[in-house]
Parts: structure tokens; sequence; C-alpha cells
């Protein structure tokens, strides 16, 4: 676990070991939002113990998304005394309906997760939903807004907005391919056009991975994946019957690039 890095006044975003997960902080001056909870108990229990380093004020959480290394830790805030869970809509859903789903790669980093009747194991669906409206959180002296910008690395991705800072979630990975198993590829690429044209608006935008970012890495990002879209949807015209053979023209690793062109297919037949 790394320490607190400030991106902002009372902006905080912690990096947690194995994927470099980040949790940030947003510190008012009458409650703290936390968005992501990491993987299981023990990474929550780190979390929550650095964020009572810097403050003891009344918790509000946030998840950026329904995959289990962003949620799986919400059990030890609620134990914790926190009620106000945050989440879109559709991610919530897929918590509720398919978090069991990802037991098993929670358990692969924290392996008593494996027990859904483990302390603090069990599974907690954010019960504050954001919809297509903006939802702006006070804070008592500060607000982050809570948005949706569209499908993009999942159809329930939310971005945590302040004076200072925008928290991206898996919107944007530094460090690493980004992951497309429930991806929206397509629609990615106008996300995170959307999150470029918002540059002026923050001076720090901080990845669901890895280091914080600047607008460059942003458009790049954007056009690579526009880049992949078009090489992919040529490969699979040119290829119907075996359109993986389009994974060594693709700028991702293997895995990433199988699961690229398999969702680019999937949403295209509408499926």
């Amino acid at each position: 676990m790394s320490q607190w890095r400030e991106v902002g006044p009372g902006n905080y975003v912690l990096g947690t070991s194995g994927a470099a997960l980040n949790t940030g902080l947003v510190v008012g001056e009458e409650r703290a939002l936390v968005i992501d909870t990491g993987c299981g108990p023990r990474q929550a229990n780190e979390i929550l113990a650095a964020v009572r380093e810097v403050t003891e004020l009344p918790l509000v959480v946030v998840n950026t998304h329904a995959h289990f290394d962003h949620f799986f830790g919400n059990a030890v805030f609620a134990k914790a005394g926190v009620t106000e869970f945050w989440a879109h809509g559709n991610c919530a859903a897929a918590i509720q309906n398919h978090g069991e789903e990802q037991r098993k790669l929670a358990a692969s980093v924290e392996p008593e997760v494996a027990d859904p009747d483990a302390e603090d194991c069990g599974i907690v669906v954010p019960n504050r939903l954001v919809g297509t409206e903006p939802v702006k959180l006070d804070l008592g002296g500060s607000t982050a807004t809570l948005f949706h910008l569209g499908p993009a690395h999942t159809d329930g991705d939310l971005l945590v907005g302040t004076e200072h800072c925008l928290f991206a979630g898996d919107i944007v990975e530094q460090g690493f391919h980004p992951s497309f198993e429930d991806s929206y590829p397509e629609r990615w690429v106008d996300v995170l056009r959307h999150v470029s044209a918002l540059r002026h608006n923050y001076e720090y935008l901080v990845p669901g991975h890895g280091e914080p970012v600047g607008d460059a890495f942003v458009r790049t990002m954007a056009d690579t994946m526009a880049t992949a879209v078009r090489s992919a949807r040529q490969a699979t015209r040119e290829m119907p019957n075996d359109a993986t053979k389009a994974v060594p023209i693709l700028p991702y690793g293997p895995e990433q690039s199988r699961w690229f062109i398999h969702r680019l297919m999937k949403l295209h037949r509408g499926v």
C-alpha cells in the first residue's frame, strides 16, 4: 500500500498493491467520500486504516463500476458504519445479480473471500443510485459530482469530479492494457473523447489503476482504441470465420485483443 498522494486540496489517491488499484478520498468539512474499496477484507481494512490516518469524519462510499477489485471491500466499510454506498444503477444491478460470479476472482487475491460466510466477505450492493443525471454530494464546504458518460469499460461506469480532480475509474488505466470483458469499445472511444473535452475543468485526472495522467494520455488512449476498432472491423469482414487472426495486429496483449474482438462481434450481432 502506497502513501496518500494529494491531488488538489482535500483530494487524495492511494495506490494499492497487486493491480495498483487507486482508491480516492475527498475530504469535506462534514464528511468524506471514499472511491472504491478494494478486492476483499484485507485490502479494504488497509484502505480504511489509511483513510482514518487522514480523517475521522463520517464516510460515504462510491463504487466506480462492478468489478470485484472495486467493490468487494464494501462489507468492511459497512461494518465500520458506512450506510451510503453510491454507484450507477447498472453497476448496482450487476453487483446484485452477478457479484457472486466474481468471488473466485477475488479469492485469487484474498483466499478467505472464497467463503461467502467468512467475516466481511459478504457482498454489499450500493443503495444510492446515479442515472442519467449527475448527482452532487455535499461533503460540507466541498462538493463531489457523480456522473455517467455512457457505456465504456462497463455499462455502469461512474466518474467522480471535484473542484480539482477527476476520478475516472477504469475508463482510464495507466500502466496496463485496458480490460474489455464487459466493454463497449466503440462507445468507450466516445467517452474518452468526452473526458478529454473536460480537461480544463480539472487539474488532475486519476485513473482506476496506475499513476495520475494528463489529457495527452487520454487522447492517445482514445486514438489507439479507435484505430483498434477500425482494424478489428476490417479483419472481421475479411476473415468472418476466424476473426481471432486479427489479434496480432491489435495494440493490446493477446488476451485483451481476443476479448476486444469478442465484444465487438457480440455487440455487432446485438446479443
